[in-house]
């Protein structure tokens, strides 16, 4: 099936190809960091551009953000402070928790930059969080997103992109991300290479030594990552496979601690204000580790393991929103639509702002032939995250089921504008020659 994601469709395939051909013509500009010429294909709009296209969809793939208005005040109000401290001051810089549980923290080329509940239960004190959010910051400044869309062809970046998007197939979860158009978890992410890393610490430590913080959180903060890194957590899978991480970023941390930023080591870490402002999801930490093991068992296809602790996790705090997406999706694997659909109700009903649950319930609805619950559910989505093909396909679907052949007819004939291979893209055509809007 082509992009069957529904994050770049055919019009956003030529924009972007628009955009390559003409920065093939200047390719190259001045690094905001090292002042030198690097090769450069993409402009500073682009970058808020494609982050402004694709970075709702990651935050919608890690269940949202944090519904915590302190905490997200909190992050937001430290991001910040670092963001004016960086070599990018006009670039638009926003900074949240999402809802996801495993261990990561990400960034946009834009400046749109996330932390999940995961890594934020692993931290110590402030500072380290300063240092997390340097380091992202430093991604950006150093422009290492739109560095490697430059080195790499324009058909290699678009095929490779819609194939990370699409999810992994190789296991029963990923087959489902890619029949309802899920967005994989971490499959926008960019993939940083060792020397990005480098540079990114380097940078992350200054900003958060600048910004009044000591270089100890720095140090704390790769001295985590390593253990994490030596230990194998399932829950870090995603934070090393885009963030390379290696005992030479701890040394080098240590040996910046005792040389250039040894000044600073006397300086706050605030512990007790982190410990404080985070204290509400401190008291999720059972829920959090319940749903990562769930995660570990659906990753070894155990199913039924992984059944038995997200319904755990639910029973800890029915209003978890992530805790009953993350069922509803292990019991549209075992084929269970009937309570797989009734979580992600609930789920759309805790947090009704948040697409990734309509698209569980609209699944499930139409498995169990409510076409008119599965439209309500897709339109839902549709307005929340407009663009996903995948979604004109199944409120086609739905239409079609009541019997409603004309608005059905629409739907399919917007679908197959975006896409025309695959299993949906074949059902659609089907049903529009039967009808007689296309004829032989």
């Amino acid at each position: 099936m082509e992009n069957n994601s529904g994050v770049m469709t055919r019009r956003q395939f030529l924009q972007l190809s628009t955009i390559a051909g003409a920065a093939m013509v200047t390719g190259c500009a001045v690094n905001p960091v090292t002042g030198e010429n690097q090769l450069m294909m993409v402009s500073r709009e682009t970058e808020i551009s494609m982050d402004k296209q694709q970075s709702p969809y990651q935050f919608s793939s890690d269940y949202g953000v944090l519904q915590n208005r302190s905490i997200n005040a909190y992050i937001a109000g430290v991001g910040n402070k670092l963001a004016s401290k960086t070599h990018r001051l006009d670039m638009p810089y926003s900074f949240r928790c999402v809802n996801a549980t495993y261990v990561n923290a990400y960034a946009f080329p834009g400046g749109s930059i996330a932390v999940t509940r995961g890594i934020l239960l692993k931290l110590s004190n402030e500072a380290e969080l300063a240092a997390l959010l340097g380091h992202e910051l430093g991604h950006v400044n150093a422009r290492h997103s739109a560095e490697q869309m430059s080195k790499a062809s324009l058909s290699s970046l678009l095929i490779g992109g819609v194939s990370a998007v699409i999810g992994a197939k190789n296991s029963q979860l990923g087959e489902l991300t890619q029949k309802i158009g899920m967005v994989g978890q971490g499959a926008l992410l960019a993939r940083y290479s060792r020397d990005n890393e480098r540079e990114a610490d380097a940078l992350g430590n200054e900003y958060m030594v600048v910004s009044g913080y000591s270089t100890n959180g720095f140090v704390g903060l790769m001295a985590l990552l390593n253990r994490m890194n030596e230990g194998h957590n399932d829950a870090s899978q995603i934070l090393f496979s885009t963030h390379p991480m290696s005992s030479e970023r701890y040394e080098t941390a240590i040996a910046m601690a005792g040389g250039k930023y040894a000044s600073t080591r006397t300086s706050p870490l605030y512990r007790e204000r982190y410990m404080d402002t985070i204290a509400p999801l401190r008291a999720q930490e059972k829920l959090v580790t319940a749903l990562q093991e769930g995660d570990a068992f659906m990753g070894q296809k155990k199913y039924d393991h992984a059944r038995a602790s997200y319904q755990r996790a639910v029973k800890i705090d029915s209003r978890d929103y992530t805790a009953r997406v993350m069922l509803g999706r292990c019991l549209l694997v075992q084929k269970n639509y009937r309570d797989a659909y009734t979580h992600a109700r609930r789920g759309h009903e805790i947090y009704p702002t948040e697409g990734q649950a309509c698209q569980v319930a609209g699944f499930a609805a139409l498995q169990l032939k409510k076409y008119n619950n599965a439209l309500k559910y897709f339109n839902t989505y549709d307005r929340l995250l407009p663009g996903n093909p995948t979604v004109l396909f199944f409120k086609g679907y739905s239409l079609d089921g009541m019997s409603q052949v004309e608005p059905a007819a629409r739907q399919y004939a917007a679908y197959l504008g975006k896409v025309r291979q695959g299993e949906y893209a074949a059902h659609a055509y089907k049903r529009l020659k039967s009808w007689g809007y296309i004829k032989n």
